[in-house]
C-alpha cells in the first residue's frame, strides 16, 4: 500500500468516540500480526497526517459519528499521536476516509475517528486506514502495549478482521458528556 506524508501536517512523534449505548469496547488481541489488506482502488490515495478541518468536520458528520465544531477539531487533530486519511483523485482529492490514534506512544494507543464517507464505503478504504494505523503502532509499540477502540456495530467485522475482540463483560466502555 502506498502512503505519502502531507507536508502541511507535522509528522507526529511518539509522545472520542460515539457515546451511543450501542458502542462496544474492543481491544486488539495480537496487534503484532498484520491482517492482510487489499490494495486501494487506483483512484484513492492514503496519506499520513490529518485532513483539513473542514474535511474532518464533513467526515465526522457521517452516520454513526457525532458532529464536532471547528474549535474541537483545531484542538483534537494536533493532539493526536498519529493519523491518516484517504483522498479520492476523481473528486479533486476530496478526503473520503480518515482515522487517527490518541495515546501516550508507549503503552496506550486508542483508535478514534474511523470514518468513511457513505458513498465510498465497501471499497477497502476503512481496511486500508486501520491497517496503516496498526502498522504505525507496530513500528514503535513495546510488547504488551494496549490498543483499543470503541466501535458501533457496523464496524465489528472490520475490527475483528484485524484481531480486535470485545472486552465486555471483562470491561465496559463508559463515558461522560461535557
Amino acid at each position: 500500500m502506498s502512503t505519502t506524508t502531507n507536508p502541511s501536517v507535522p509528522t507526529p512523534t511518539p509522545t472520542s468516540a460515539s457515546t451511543s449505548t450501542q458502542t462496544q469496547t474492543f481491544m486488539a488481541t495480537n496487534p503484532s500480526e498484520p491482517s492482510p489488506s487489499r490494495p486501494l482502488p487506483p483512484t484513492y490515495h492514503l496519506i499520513d497526517g490529518y485532513p483539513s478541518i473542514p474535511a474532518y468536520l464533513t467526515l465526522r458528520s457521517t452516520p454513526n459519528l457525532s458532529p464536532k465544531t471547528a474549535e474541537q477539531a483545531a484542538l483534537a487533530l494536533p493532539g493526536s499521536w498519529f493519523g491518516c486519511y484517504v483522498v479520492h483523485t476523481d473528486t479533486d482529492n476530496t478526503a473520503v476516509g480518515m482515522g487517527r490514534i490518541i495515546g501516550d506512544g508507549g503503552w496506550y494507543f486508542h483508535i478514534v475517528d474511523m470514518a468513511v464517507a457513505p458513498e465510498h464505503q465497501r471499497r477497502g478504504i476503512g481496511d486500508a486506514i486501520l491497517s496503516r494505523l496498526l502498522e504505525r503502532i507496530r513500528e514503535v509499540a513495546p510488547p504488551g502495549a494496549l490498543v483499543s477502540l470503541l466501535a458501533d456495530p457496523p464496524g465489528k467485522r472490520l475490527y475483528a478482521k484485524h484481531g480486535f475482540v470485545e472486552t465486555a463483560p471483562g470491561s465496559v466502555a463508559m463515558a461522560v458528556d461535557f
